[in-house]
C-alpha cells in the first residue's frame, strides 16, 4: 500500500513538474533550441592551435644514418618523442592516447636511401584534426632540415630531397577539426540542460514559497527529487538525440563505437549533471546566486577544463590535477573515443565506472540536501 502511494505522489509530483516546465517557455528554448544552435556555431566556426606533440619513435633499422634523421624530432621543441622498440607497442600508445603520432623507419630504410628512395611513415591521430595538420608540418620540416645537412634540396611538396613522408592520419580520415569538436560539444550541452537548469529549480520553488505546501503532505525526499529529476532527464535527452543528429547528418561524424554505449554513457553523465544541479538549488535557495555557481562549478570547468578546446597534456600539472576529478573529463574521453575510435573497452569501462560514481555521490549529496530541508 505504501509503496502504490509513493507511486502515486511520484507521478502526481513528475505531472506537476512536467506542466510547470512546458510553461517556461526559456527552459524549454534552453533545453531544445539551444543544442541546436550551440552545436551549429561551435561546429562551423571554432578551430584552434596546438602544441606539444608526443611521438612515439619506432627504429626497425638502428643504422647511424637512421638515428641521424630521427635526431630531428628529439632536438625540436615542438615534439616529445618516445623510444619503442616495435609498431604494435607504438599502435597500443596510440589507442591509449599517451602520444600523439608515430615516426618509423622500417629495417630497409638504409638500403632504400641507398637506392635514393627511402621514406619515413607518419602516422598521426587525426581526431584533433588542427593539431594533427600542425604535426604533419612539423615532421615534413624536421625531414627537411635533415636534407639540408646534407646538402640535398627539396624536390617538391610531398618529397624532401631522397626521403619521402609517408602520412596518414589515424581515426580522422577527412582531417577536420569538426570531428574533434562535435562530441565534446555535446558535453557541454549535456551539463548546460542538467546542471544550470535544475540549479533554478528547487531555488525558485522556494523564491515563490512553494516548497511550503509540501512540507504539511507526506511527501518525502526522495520523491521531491524524482519529480525534479524526470522531467529534465528527459529533456536532456532530446537534446542529445538533436546533437546525434545533427553530428551524423549535418557534420557527417562517424560513430564507431556502439551507439548504445554512446546512449547509456549519456545518461550517466545527465545523472551527474542533475545531481549537480539540484544540490547547488537545494542548498542556496536563490535563483541568481545558484545560476551563477552552476555556471562556474560545471559549465566552465566543462567547457575549459574537460579536454573539449584544450589539450590537458600541455596545461600545468595542477590544471591537470583538476580536471582529472571532473566528470565532464571522463565523458569527453568516452565519446571522442566511442565517435572516432571504437569501442576501446579498458577506456570505455574506466569512464563509465568514474561516471557512475560520481552520479550517485551527486545524487546522494542532493538527497542529502533537500532531506534536511524536508525533515
Amino acid at each position: 500500500m505504501s509503496r502504490s502511494a509513493s507511486g502515486n505522489r511520484i507521478r502526481a509530483l513528475v505531472v506537476k513538474e512536467t506542466r510547470q516546465l512546458l510553461r517556461d517557455k526559456g527552459n524549454i528554448l534552453v533545453g531544445m533550441l539551444l543544442p541546436v544552435l550551440l552545436i551549429l556555431i561551435f561546429g562551423y566556426g571554432l578551430s584552434f592551435d596546438v602544441k606539444n606533440m608526443p611521438v612515439a619513435i619506432v627504429m626497425e633499422d638502428v643504422s647511424p644514418t637512421a638515428a641521424d634523421v630521427v635526431s630531428g624530432f628529439y632536438l625540436s621543441p615542438y615534439f616529445s618523442p618516445v623510444a619503442v622498440t616495435s609498431m604494435p607497442e607504438a599502435e597500443a600508445l596510440m589507442l591509449e592516447r599517451k602520444v600523439d603520432g608515430i615516426v618509423r623507419l622500417r629495417s630497409d630504410f638504409s638500403r632504400e636511401l641507398a637506392a635514393n628512395a627511402a621514406s619515413v611513415q607518419l602516422l598521426v591521430n587525426g581526431v584533433d584534426a588542427n593539431r594533427a595538420r600542425v604535426m604533419q608540418a612539423y615532421a615534413q620540416s624536421a625531414i627537411s632540415q635533415w636534407n639540408a645537412r646534407r646538402g640535398i634540396g627539396l624536390t617538391n611538396a610531398n618529397e624532401v630531397g631522397s626521403v619521402r613522408v609517408e602520412q596518414r592520419a589515424w581515426f580522422n580520415e577527412a582531417n577536420t577539426s569538426t570531428w574533434f569538436l562535435v562530441p565534446g560539444l555535446i558535453v557541454v550541452i549535456m551539463t548546460l540542460i542538467g546542471a544550470f537548469l535544475t540549479a533554478l529549480v528547487m531555488a525558485r520553488e522556494w523564491e515563490r514559497g512553494t516548497l511550503e505546501a509540501l512540507f504539511v503532505t507526506p511527501v518525502r525526499a526522495s520523491e521531491v527529487l524524482i519529480s525534479k529529476i524526470v522531467p529534465y532527464f528527459v529533456v536532456g535527452l532530446i537534446g542529445l538525440v538533436l546533437c546525434l543528429l545533427a553530428a551524423r547528418f549535418l557534420f557527417a561524424v562517424p560513430i564507431r563505437g556502439s551507439l548504445l554505449l554512446i546512449l547509456f554513457g549519456s545518461m550517466l553523465y545527465l545523472l551527474v549533471s542533475l545531481g549537480i544541479g539540484l544540490s547547488i538549488s537545494s542548498t542556496v535557495k536563490n535563483q541568481f546566486l545558484a545560476s551563477q555557481i552552476a555556471i562556474i562549478s560545471s559549465f566552465m570547468p566543462a567547457l575549459m577544463l574537460s579536454g573539449f578546446i584544450f589539450d590537458l597534456r600541455s596545461v600545468p600539472w595542477i590544471v591537470q590535477a583538476i580536471s582529472s576529478i571532473l566528470p565532464a573529463t571522463y565523458y569527453v574521453e568516452l565519446l571522442q573515443t566511442l565517435f572516432l575510435a571504437g569501442n576501446v573497452w579498458w577506456i570505455v569501462l574506466k569512464d563509465f565506472a568514474v561516471l557512475t560514481l560520481a552520479a550517485f555521490l551527486l545524487l546522494a549529496l542532493a538527497r542529502s540536501k533537500t532531506r534536511k530541508e524536508l525533515a
